[in-house]
């Protein structure tokens, strides 16, 4: 990644966490456990990828991100719900995350559960406001709310994890394994996109900001698969090899190492085919090639 483009990457972290420390100040009395518990998780650290391709993609498509800041966070709340739940022993069962106790171990299986749950309302209760306060209309509203839940929901994040939960200890195919990350990686990568252009107006781009997202969202997984095999737990903050230990299907045991790594260059050299579509991409085409070659 070049200079300029580390220093955006480094400055839309830098705004996203201070926003999301604001937004988790307030801890009614009484309810401050379930409050930590939600803050605890945010602030863990993590890339902030999705927060940033929705404000990007309003960028690219004539929009202002700093002035969506505030919405963006809603999918990272959504992003952070996912992994407080699938930390939970009744799930993927993992001890830590981002190299710190997971939120069940470090508050308890029921405190976790809620400070999912609470991370998951309040998503759509930043884009409500954001329409009461007149940030944006009540239509935007309405079709931010519209992609953002269906990305979650039975046809993406949550139907995504079910299809993982009846896979282990099986061998599924690879038509298979794709609709499975399709929908618990892609459909949140890909509701940030669409979102963004949803932000800025663009709507006859929104299936382009798609394609980009399916492809993307695929080699990121790929690229996910690789490491939890060839990475330490001193880069990735977890446990690795636990994909093994669950027997799940991934891109390693059905391609082997070589040939995901080749299918994850061919997905991200079909991304990048489909940002020229958008004006000014050079930040999202460094970032785009630089998740490729990631080692966290």
């Amino acid at each position: 990644m070049n200079e300029n483009s580390q220093l955006t990457l480094n400055m839309y972290q830098k705004n996203i966490n201070a926003a999301l420390k604001s937004l988790m100040s307030d801890k009614p009395y009484l309810r401050e456990d379930v409050c930590e518990a939600m803050e605890y998780s945010l602030m863990a650290g993590g890339k902030r990828l999705r927060p940033i391709l929705m404000m990007e993609f309003c960028r690219m498509c004539g929009g202002n991100a700093a002035e969506v800041l505030d919405i963006s966070l809603s999918i990272e709340l959504i992003h952070t719900f996912s992994l407080i739940h699938d930390d939970l022993p009744c799930m993927d069962d993992d001890d830590y995350r981002r190299g710190k106790p997971s939120c069940h171990k470090k508050f308890g299986e029921a405190i976790a559960l809620l400070a999912g749950d609470a991370l998951n309302t309040l998503a759509f209760e930043v884009i409500s406001n954001a329409a009461i306060d007149e940030k944006i209309s009540a239509q935007a509203a309405v079709m931010l709310t519209s992609v953002l839940s269906k990305a979650v929901g039975v046809n993406g994040m949550i139907g995504g994890q079910v299809i993982d939960l009846s896979a282990e200890g099986k061998q599924i195919s690879l038509e298979q394994l794709d609709l499975l990350q399709q929908n618990k990686t892609g459909a949140l990568i890909e509701a940030a996109c669409v979102m963004g252009v949803i932000l800025a107006g663009r709507y006859e781009l929104i299936s382009a900001a798609a394609e980009y997202a399916n492809a993307l969202g695929r080699a990121f997984q790929i690229v996910d698969d690789i490491l939890d095999v060839t990475g330490s737990f001193e880069e990735l903050g977890k446990p690795i090899g636990s994909d093994t230990q669950q027997q799940k299907s991934t891109y390693v045991t059905a391609l082997g190492i070589d040939g995901a790594q080749a299918e994850a260059d061919r997905l991200t050299q079909s991304a990048l085919t489909v940002l020229k579509q958008f004006d000014d991409c050079e930040f999202l085409t460094d970032l785009t090639v630089d998740l490729l070659h990631r080692r966290s």
